[in-house]
Order: structure tokens, then sequence, then C-alpha cells
């Protein structure tokens, strides 16, 4: 080796001890790795690679300053000395995903492709630096809460025609050793289910012949769930409507049954108690105490390693349950409600996505036949409910979006008129309205009202180009906490200053993301994470775009339950704000990554690409 070589060698060796990475290296492989790296010189303003190029290597500032453009050309990053740029294309498929320049000459680092590679497989802070993505799910707890539905239940369950005898019946369940049977017609089509219990209260109890038909004790309408739903689901439906068998549907074609029996192997968890406590109380005052735990099974969700949306599905589950037994508790009081109603969530509640802070959003939508004389009973029960809730501490919504308010207590006519003049007309207010009322959600009353309503108007609103433009518009408004020299934006003045906005410029921007593909693809899921995995698999964005987008989400929405557990667990109230230096280094590099992914897909969807190829 040459004195020059040698030297150049010495001098990176010293730069890259300095460098995290690479200062957790051993040292032989230190040294190694600073004779491998090749150097680039890089005039002003001359282009270091353009997105889609095969990427040579990991790019590292020695000195100099790099701006790096997403694909629409929008500025996402400025980069200056020990900065590394090009790996997300790398850890892809070696193709730049960005546009890298050089702002002023430019000296950099190249560390060959083959040899990143060999880094991410041989090293495991190297790995943990550079692999934005998240933890395997195997590596995260898993327990009945967590279990897809599909993984529980019995499959093939036994079914039975609905003029079967209750003798013949009663043999099969017998012969097969089953407590209940699918009452189906044509091609597994569930009219009902009838029961162990359904042949001794009802058969037996009141002396039926043998040829007695079991659809004239089947329980009708049995309780439902998609195979995708969660076990958390089966428990809390089982406790809150007491019963011992759930069946499984897709459509309205069976596919499984869950019984009690198949849960004895599983251990239920504290989200399943406290429904079952809601589900047994008569006041919003003991409903209250059990919401009082809340931060407690938050704090314990996060602690265990929970996703995010499983910790926000259950924490949402809470709070589904309140709604639905102040409901019963109301109409109990009132009486039997004059028409049918149905009592909708929208905001957080709505897409299931509620943390350790939450208002309350709500409306209710009533059958058409109601009259002026009608509408006394529904002030008094949305006030019943509004007020529950707010004992509960769902606090009431600061812009009055709750079916207290008379604007949001209204026939489906007038539902109807509401969006159509929301679409024909997209004024600021039509879009903010939008944006809230396509996040609702039956949560109790007759679901039938929101069916059409829901099919309609997805389907106008994407027939509405100059809509469905307002709404890009409106959901570029709130934008990731990112400043220059690779720094974060945070809050200028105020209790928080100098902190991160993890809610409004964290997972907000998301949070629009999947609500615009939702309405570009017409899909129906309100979750967050659902409407991306769905705008997926509709092509709406692309494989690559959305497996970074959901990377992104994921590590924003985890880092902000983390702060909230983490400020349950020191005694104070949790809120959604976060000073970047409660991050480690590592911790404020990933976050600033997630952001500036967020950041080039809105710029994506704003140049009218809807997609990160």
């Amino acid at each position: 080796m040459t004195e020059a070589a040698l030297d150049r060698d010495t001098r990176i060796l010293r730069f890259l001890e300095n460098v995290h990475p690479y200062d957790s290296l051993k040292r032989e492989t230190l040294t190694r790795i600073a004779g491998v790296f090749l150097e680039r010189r890089v005039p002003a303003g001359e282009t270091i690679y353009s997105a889609g190029e095969l990427l040579e290597g990991l790019y590292l500032i020695e000195h100099g300053t790099v701006e790096i453009t997403d694909q629409s050309g929008v500025q996402v990053s400025i980069l200056h000395g020990r900065n590394s740029f090009g790996e997300r294309g790398l850890a892809r498929d070696g193709m730049a995903v960005t546009n890298a320049r050089a702002v002023e000459e430019t000296r950099l680092l190249l560390l060959p492709a083959d040899e990143f590679h060999d880094l991410i497989q041989n090293s495991k802070s190297f790995s943990r630096f550079f692999d934005r993505g998240r933890s395997p799910a195997k590596e995260r707890r898993r327990d009945l809460s967590t279990q897809r539905v599909a993984d529980l239940m019995a499959r093939n369950p036994i079914t039975v025609a609905p003029d079967t005898g209750i003798q013949t019946a009663a043999g099969m369940m017998r012969d097969t050793r089953v407590s209940c049977l699918a009452v189906t017609e044509g091609d597994n089509q569930l009219v009902g289910i009838v029961t162990l219990r359904d042949m001794t209260t009802k058969a037996v109890a009141l002396g039926l012949a043998g040829d007695t038909p079991v659809s004239q004790i089947m329980t009708a309408d049995p309780a439902s769930l998609a195979p995708s739903a969660l076990g958390s689901d089966l428990l809390h439906i089982m406790l809150e409507r007491k019963v011992g068998h759930v069946t499984v549907t897709e459509g309205n074609r069976i596919v499984g049954i869950l019984t009690q029996t198949d849960l004895t192997r599983f251990q239920a968890i504290s989200s399943a108690s406290m429904v079952q406590e809601i589900a047994e109380a008569y006041t919003a005052e003991e409903m209250a105490k059990v919401t009082g735990r809340l931060p407690k099974l938050l704090m314990q969700l996060v602690g265990a390693g929970n996703r995010h949306e499983v910790v926000t599905r259950l924490i949402t589950d809470i709070a589904d349950a309140v709604t639905r037994r102040l409901l019963a508790l109301a109409e109990a009081e009132f009486g039997a409600p004059p028409v049918p109603y149905l009592w909708l969530a929208c905001g957080s509640q709505g897409r299931q996505e509620q943390t350790g802070v939450s208002d309350q959003d709500n409306c209710m939508i009533l059958d058409d036949a109601v009259t002026e004389a009608d509408m006394p009973y529904f002030r008094k029960l949305a006030k019943f409910v509004s007020d529950g809730l707010d004992t509960c501490g769902y606090f009431y919504c600061p812009g009055d979006m709750m079916a207290t308010a008379e604007r949001w207590c209204q026939p489906l006519a007038v539902w109807k008129r509401y969006f159509q003049g929301w679409i024909d007309k997209p004024d600021p207010e039509a879009q903010m309205l939008a944006s809230v009322m396509f996040d609702l959600r039956p949560i109790g009353g007759t679901h039938g009202l929101f069916e059409n309503l829901q099919e309609e108007t997805l389907a106008a609103a994407r027939r509405n180009t100059i809509f469905v433009g307002h709404m890009i518009v409106n959901s570029l408004k709130h934008t990731p906490p990112l400043g220059l020299f690779r720094g974060f934006a945070t809050v200028r003045s105020g209790e928080h200053k100098n902190e991160l906005d993890m809610k409004m410029n964290g997972v907000v921007p998301v949070v629009d993301l999947g609500r615009i593909y939702a309405l570009q693809g017409g899909i129906t899921e309100v979750n967050t994470r659902a409407r991306l995995e769905a705008a997926e698999a509709l092509g709406t964005i692309s494989h690559s775009g959305a497996h970074d987008l959901l990377d992104a989400y994921d590590l924003i929405a985890e880092t902000r339950l983390k702060r909230q557990a983490d400020e349950i667990k020191a005694d104070r109230k949790p809120d959604n704000f976060m000073p970047p230096s409660d991050l480690s280094d590592l911790e404020r590099s990933h976050l600033r990554d997630a952001f500036v992914v967020v950041r080039t897909m809105q710029s994506a969807i704003g140049q009218g690409k809807g997609m990160l190829s």
C-alpha cells in the first residue's frame, strides 16, 4: 500500500470513528471498511443520482451539502457532513427512490452496495440503524386479544337446513359432539344458529314435536364477526351480548363458528373484563370507574409490545361499549324510539384509533319517517349519551361535532343532501366536514340506515374530480414537522414550544392520505392502516409506496403511543407533544426518515400521481 493510500485510509478511519453507526463496529471491521470506501468529489450543482437509477452504494458526506428531492422535485431534506443517503433504495431493490444533488462542492465517501448489504447481515448495530422498518410480527407479543378470528375459529361448521327436524338436529349435535349448528340455505348462506340451550329451553321445555323445524327455535341474525376481526372483538361481543356462540361470516356466507370452549386455552385480557363491567353497569358513574383504568390499560398494552393498531383498537372498543350501554340505558329510561335511528362515531373513534387523549365526535341518522313530534325524544337521548360519555372522560367536542347539535341529528334524506352539497360545492367548510364525515362508523341502532348512504356518497365523490382535487389540497395542509439541516420543525410558541406535535404533524398527515386513497378507490374501510392496505391491493398506490408509507405510519404512531405511555408511567396526563431531545440519535434519525416518506407521498398525490414507485 502506498503512503498516499495509507494516509487516505487513516483519514477515512478517523472520520468514521466519529460517525454512527460506524463507531459501533469492531475495530478490525472498521479498519477494513475504511479501506473499501470510494471517494467522490462532486462540483456544486451536479446531480449525484436521479430517482430510478441503480445505486452504486451508500453515500456518506465527508464535507459539503446535498439536497434530496422527491420524484416531483420537491425538497425533502438538506444534508451535511456525517449524514448518509441512498439507504432506502439499497434496502429495497437497489434503485434510487429520490434525487440527490450537490448544493456546494461536496466530498463524498461511497460504501459499495455489496459491502452495505454485508454489514446489514452481519452487524446488528448497523442493521438497526439503517433498517427503517418495524420489528417482525413474530417478535410481537401474541395473545387472544391480538389473534385473528380466522386463526381461532372452528372451520367447516356443521350445518342444517331450516326445515330440518329438531330431533334430527339434536342427534347430529350428539353424534358430532358440538354445542351448536349453523342453519343455512343455498351456498352456506347463514340464516340462524341453534344451540343446546335452544334445544332445552325451547324444544324440550315446550314439548315440541320431534319433526318441528329448527327454524322455529333457532336464533335468527346471530352474533357474527369477519375472519379479519381480532380476538378482542370476540371477547367483547360475547361479554357485551351475553352469548356463548359467535358465527364467522364472509358476506352472509358462514365460514366458521367460535364458542366459549374454543377460548379455554387463552386467558382473557383486561380490556375484555372492562367491556363486561361496562355492559353490566347501570349509570355513567359506574362506567366512569371502569374508563378511569384506560390509562393503565394503554400503558400495559404498549409495554407488552403490541402494535399501535391493536392498542388503539382495544382502547376504542371500550368507548364503543360505553356508547352502546348508554344508548341501552337511554332507551330504558325514555322508552323505545319512535322510529329507527343509528348512532355513529367519527374522528378517531370512527377510525378505531383512539389513544389516551380523546374527545367525542358523533352524530345520529334518523329514519325518514321521523316527525317533528318525535324530535324531543332524540334530543333527550343524544344529551343523555353525550353527557354520559363526558362523565366517562370522553369530553365534549370543542367544535360541537356531536349528536346533541341539531345539525348532526337529522333524517337520512337530510344527510344525503349534506353530502351531496359538500361534494357539489367543496368550499373550505365543506372540505372540513367531508373529511370528518368520511370517517363515520356505526356504533348502535339500525345499521341499514348507513349502508346505502356510504356507498352512494363514495360513488358521487369519486365522480366529481373537482371535489376530489379540493380534498387533496385540503389534506396537504397538515405537513410532517421537517426542518432544514436534517432537523425537526417544532412548535414555535406557547405551552409546547420546541416540541413536536405528534398528532397534527405526525399521524394526521397519514390519516389524511388514507382518506384520499379511500375516496379515490371507493374503499369503505375507515381505519387508516386498513385503508392503506386496501389502497395497495387496489393499485391506488404501488406496492413499494404502500410498504414505505405503512412502515412510516407504524413508526410515527408507535412513537406517539410510547410517549403517552411514558407520561402515564410518570404520573402525568398524556398528550400529543414530545420534545425531540427525549429521543436518542437513532430514534430521531428513524423518525425523521418516516416524516420524509410521508412528505414524499404527499408530494406524489399533490402532483396527481397518487403513488410512489
